[in-house]
């Protein structure tokens, strides 16, 4: 107590018959040389953990999804329009792939048609039948003019035969017309002599008419020679006139068969395209009877039925349903920072904390850590996202043990990447200042294609 009185109460209160004096009396007699050793001893323990090493990280949060794109939730939409007929699943229900999920009927008028199919398919024989009947018109074109072709040649053939025969005889009548004149000459010679030996009186006049009816035989002879080689010449003219006509007849004839042909053949190719046209309409009309009912694209869970009831319309690439996969590799999904992203490579350590699983964190001190999974980083996004984040992909670490098998998509976790061990004061030093972690490299930080290399 203060001694601020000069009146005192120590001689009038029995101090030994109360304890809290008892009290305040061994508080003033402490040692204060003990606190001086807890101080220091806890001094030492101090700077002894600022030298402590700490493993530099950067933390993030992220989620859990499917590794592969197939293996994620998806919906199934439906290719066709129509009206809902039947339901064959329930929410929550396992399916397995091609299994029925919805029966719909047809909302289009063009298809209505109960034998639409049989009906497109007769079409379609018919068409065939009708390319046939053109294909045998074309063939039997082709034996036309095939036909005409060779008639053709061989009565151009016996057409020069007959201007080589009509060349032959005209040289044959030309020698003997020319045989014919020189017999004519010598005739009118031996006439002339004749007479002139007559009018002397030295032959006589019955040898002079002799001579001269062999002159006038000799010239009918020459007409009748001059005449046959004219003849001969008109059937030369003639066979030339008439090789002619024969190549314009057949080739009329001929072009005619082709124009026939290729008529034809333009029928068989429409038809072609008829085909084609109604092979294209039946294969549609045959798959959109296959749209009539829609199946589970693989095996997984039905998670929620977004079309319900019976009558709905749908429309075409609407969502009816949503399935989750029943198989699926995890993967994490987690963003950091721009100013982080260069710390991070393929490879990388990260240890995981799951929502929903008790943990103790020490995220300098990983190797006391309760209750996190190690993985390592899978590929980073080139490009930054929409939260101005650049996203990571995380999967499950070989060297550990196996992420918890209750985990579903879409489950919070936070991330710890663990990157340079560094003494606890340089760690608090570097917070207090805002400075990033120390940007290095390691063993396994390095590319898959450098440790190929290597």
């Amino acid at each position: 107590m203060l001694n601020i009185s000069s009146q005192s109460t120590k001689a009038r209160i029995p101090e030994g018959r109360f304890k809290s004096f008892q009290n305040l009396k061994t508080i003033y007699a402490y040692n204060y040389s003990r606190l001086i050793y807890v101080l220091a001893g806890i001094c030492v323990v101090i700077i002894f953990i600022m030298f402590l090493p700490w493993t530099q990280n950067v933390r993030s949060g992220g989620t859990v999804i499917a590794l592969r794109p197939e293996q994620r939730p998806q919906t199934i939409q439906s290719v066709i329009s129509g009206r809902i007929e039947k339901w064959y699943v329930q929410e929550g229900q396992f399916v397995n792939k091609n299994d029925t999920i919805l029966h719909i009927s047809e909302v289009k008028e063009d298809y209505f048609d109960p034998e639409l199919l049989n009906n497109t398919q007769l079409q379609l024989d018919a068409k065939n039948f009708s390319k046939l009947s053109y294909q045998e018109k074309v063939n039997a074109l082709e034996r036309q003019i095939t036909a005409l072709e060779q008639t053709m040649t061989l009565k151009l053939n016996q057409t020069r035969n007959k201007i080589i025969q009509a060349g032959l005889k005209i040289q044959s009548d030309s020698i003997d017309y020319q045989a014919a004149i020189n017999n004519l000459n010598v005739a009118y010679d031996q006439y002339l002599r004749v007479k002139s030996l007559q009018d002397e009186g030295l032959r006589s006049l019955t040898e002079t008419e002799n001579r001269n009816v062999r002159y006038q035989e000799a010239l009918a002879k020459k007409i009748s020679q001059e005449n046959k080689l004219l003849t001969s010449r008109n059937e030369l003219i003639n066979a030339h006139i008439e090789l002619n006509s024969i190549s314009a007849e057949y080739g009329d004839k001929i072009a005619k068969a082709n124009s026939d042909k290729y008529a034809a053949l333009s029928g068989k190719f429409d038809t072609e395209a008829n085909i084609s046209k109604l092979a294209n309409q039946f294969n549609n009309y045959r798959i959109r009877n296959e749209f009539y009912y829609i199946l589970a694209p693989q095996n997984g869970y039905i998670t929620k039925a977004i079309q319900s009831g019976l009558g709905e319309t749908l429309k075409e690439g609407e969502a009816i349903a949503s399935i989750m996969p029943a198989e699926y590799d995890l993967a994490i999904e987690m963003y950091v920072r721009p100013i982080d992203l260069p710390l991070f490579d393929p490879g990388q350590k990260v240890m995981v904390q799951f929502d929903g699983w008790p943990a103790i964190i020490f995220s300098g001190w990983p190797g006391i850590s309760y209750g996190t999974y190690e993985g390592k980083v899978l590929a980073m996004d080139n490009f930054i996202s929409e939260n101005n984040l650049y996203r990571i992909l995380v999967i499950p670490s070989n060297d550990s043990h196996n992420w918890p098998k209750q985990l579903r998509v879409g489950a919070g976790v936070k991330t710890i990447t663990l990157l340079k061990n560094v003494r606890v004061w340089y760690e608090i030093w570097r917070q207090i200042n805002g400075f990033p972690p120390d940007y290095y490299k390691t063993s396994y930080h390095k590319p898959a294609e450098a440790q190929q290399k290597k």
